[in-house]
C-alpha cells in the first residue's frame, strides 16, 4: 500500500449516472475502510479536530476503524455529531478536517469524510442506536426547523435530558437535507430519514406542518405553552434574483424551487405527479454547490445544461468534487459570462438569455478577482429554462412576529456566535437564519453552540 495516496473510492460510471438518481459514490467496504484508516498516523496534536466545526475526535474514531471496532467508532462520532452519514457525504472536508491533516503535507490527506460515511453506513446496516439521556430534567425546549442546525441542537439537548420538540414548516422533516440536496448526493430514505429517526430515538418530538409566525408564534410557545427556551434554526429559504428584464417569465425558477420540487416532491420519479418544467436546454446561473446540484438534476431530467458564471473556474465557490462530477457528466460551463436579460416568446415563455462576456479585475472584499464587463460582447444563448442559483436569505416571518428579536439589514437574526443568544432572553438562533446561506456542517456547529447556550441559560434559572 502506498501510504501517501488515498484508497480510491468506487463511483458509478459518469455516463450511466447522468441518466439516473442513484448515489454517485459507493463509499468504502470494510477492507477498504480499514486500509485507509491505517494511513492515519494518530497525531498527538491532531489538527484535523480543530478543522472540524463540530470537533469530532477524528483520530479516536479512525483508530477504532483501523482495528475493526466499528461500533466503538460509531460511539466516538456520536459524542459530537448526530448526522455522520450526512456529513460524510456533503461536508467540504477538503477545506476543513482533511485540509488540516498532517498526512496531506507530503502526500494525500486521510479520507476522513469517506471513513465517517463508512462508520455511519455500517451503523445503519447493523442497527446501531445512539444512547439517550438517563436523567430527564423536566424542562421544555422548542426548536424551530428540522434542518442540520435544528436537528443538532435538539439531539444535544435531548442527550442532556431536556424535553425537546422540533417544529417544522414542511410536511417532512430534514430541512435542506430533504428538499435541497439531490438524491444522487444524499439518499433520503436510507440516509436522511435514518439519521432523523436516530434523533427521535433520543427522545425528540418532531411536529410537521407548523409554520412558526403563522400557526403559532415564539411568544405563544414561551408565554402559553410552557417552553422555557427556543432555538431558531429555520434556515435561509428566500431566494435571491438578479433583477434583470424577463426574470418573471415562465420557465424561470429559483434553484430552491427547482430542487424542492424534485427532491421533496419526487418530480424525478415517474410514479409522482409533480409539475416541473424539465426543459430541453437549461441555463443555471451561479457557481456554488446549489448551482451544481440544480445543473446535475436538470441533466438527469434529460436536458442539455449550461452553468453560466461570471468568474473563471478557479473562482467557482462549489466544492472541487462537485464541479468535477458535473463536468464528467456532461454539464457545459460558460464561464466569465453574465446574464443581462431573459428573452421570451409571445406567450411569455423563456426562449433565450442575453449574456455579456466578463474579464477579471482586482480582488474584491471576498478575496476573489472582481468580474468586469467587456463592452460590446453581448450574445444570445438559446435556452428554454433558466434556474437562478444566486444564494438565499432568511424568511422574515419569524423575526417580524417575535417581540424584541433583532435582525440586521440582510434580514438575518443577530445572535452571539459562541452560544446563539439573541436579543430576546431565552431565544437562541443559529445556522443560515443567522449567517445567511452556508454549509450543513457550519449549521451543525451553530446548533451545538445553541444547545450549549440554552443549557447554560436554563441552568441559571
Amino acid at each position: 500500500m502506498d501510504v501517501l495516496k488515498k484508497i480510491p473510492v468506487r463511483e458509478q460510471d459518469a455516463k450511466v449516472r447522468a441518466t439516473n438518481f442513484e448515489e454517485v459514490c459507493y463509499g468504502y467496504n470494510q477492507e477498504e475502510a480499514m486500509e485507509e484508516a491505517a494511513r492515519c498516523i494518530n497525531c498527538k496534536n491532531a489538527k484535523c479536530i480543530n478543522g472540524c466545526p463540530v470537533s469530532i475526535n477524528i483520530p479516536g474514531f479512525i483508530k477504532e476503524v483501523k482495528e475493526g471496532n466499528f461500533e466503538e467508532a460509531a460511539n466516538v462520532i456520536a459524542e459530537s455529531s448526530a448526522l455522520p452519514a450526512v456529513c460524510g457525504r456533503v461536508c467540504p472536508q477538503e477545506s476543513q478536517c482533511e485540509g488540516q491533516c498532517i498526512r496531506g503535507i507530503k502526500g494525500e490527506p486521510v479520507s476522513i469524510g469517506k471513513l465517517e460515511r463508512f462508520v455511519a453506513d455500517w451503523s445503519r446496516e447493523h442497527g446501531f442506536v445512539p444512547k439517550a439521556a438517563e436523567v430527564k430534567l423536566g424542562k421544555k425546549v422548542a426548536v424551530v426547523g428540522s434542518g442540520p442546525a435544528g436537528l443538532t441542537c435538539a439531539g444535544d439537548l435531548a442527550k442532556m435530558g431536556y424535553e425537546v420538540t422540533i417544529f417544522e414548516a414542511l410536511h417532512e422533516p430534514g430541512g435542506v437535507l430533504t428538499y435541497g440536496i439531490p438524491e444522487f448526493r444524499l439518499p433520503k430514505e436510507s440516509v436522511v430519514q435514518t439519521e432523523i429517526e436516530n434523533v427521535r430515538k433520543l427522545g425528540v418530538r418532531i411536529e410537521t406542518d407548523v409554520i412558526i409566525g403563522k400557526s403559532v408564534t415564539i411568544d405563544e410557545l414561551m408565554d402559553e405553552e410552557g417552553y422555557e427556551a427556543v432555538f431558531i434554526g429555520s434556515g435561509a429559504g428566500l431566494p435571491k434574483f438578479m433583477g434583470i428584464p424577463g426574470e418573471n417569465a415562465n420557465g424561470v425558477f429559483s434553484a430552491n424551487e427547482y430542487l424542492t420540487r424534485n427532491n421533496l416532491m419526487k418530480a424525478f420519479r415517474e410514479d409522482y405527479d409533480t409539475p416541473i418544467v424539465a426543459g430541453k436546454k437549461v441555463a443555471v446561473v451561479g457557481g456554488g454547490n446549489v448551482a451544481m446540484d440544480a445543473a446535475r438534476t436538470a441533466l438527469r431530467l434529460g436536458a442539455e445544461v449550461h452553468i453560466v458564471y461570471r468568474r473563471s473556474e478557479a473562482e467557482l465557490p462549489a466544492r472541487v468534487e462537485e464541479v468535477h462530477h458535473a463536468q464528467q457528466e456532461g454539464v457545459i460551463f460558460n464561464l466569465l459570462t453574465n446574464p443581462v436579460e431573459i428573452l421570451t416568446d409571445e406567450n411569455d415563455w423563456v426562449k433565450g438569455i442575453k449574456v455579456r462576456k466578463m474579464e477579471l479585475g482586482e480582488p474584491d472584499a471576498s478575496g476573489r478577482r472582481r468580474p468586469v464587463e467587456i463592452d460590446g460582447s453581448d450574445y444570445v444563448m438559446e435556452v428554454d429554462t433558466v434556474i437562478m442559483s444566486l444564494g438565499t436569505s432568511p424568511n422574515p416571518l419569524i423575526s417580524s412576529t417575535t417581540e424584541g428579536l433583532e435582525t440586521n439589514k440582510r434580514q438575518c437574526i443577530v445572535a452571539e456566535p459562541e452560544n446563539g443568544q439573541t436579543s430576546r432572553p431565552g431565544v437562541f438562533a443559529g445556522g443560515d437564519a443567522v449567517t445567511g446561506a452556508a454549509t450543513v456542517i457550519l449549521a451543525m456547529e451553530a446548533g451545538k453552540h445553541g444547545a450549549k447556550g440554552i443549557h447554560e441559560y436554563l441552568s441559571q434559572k
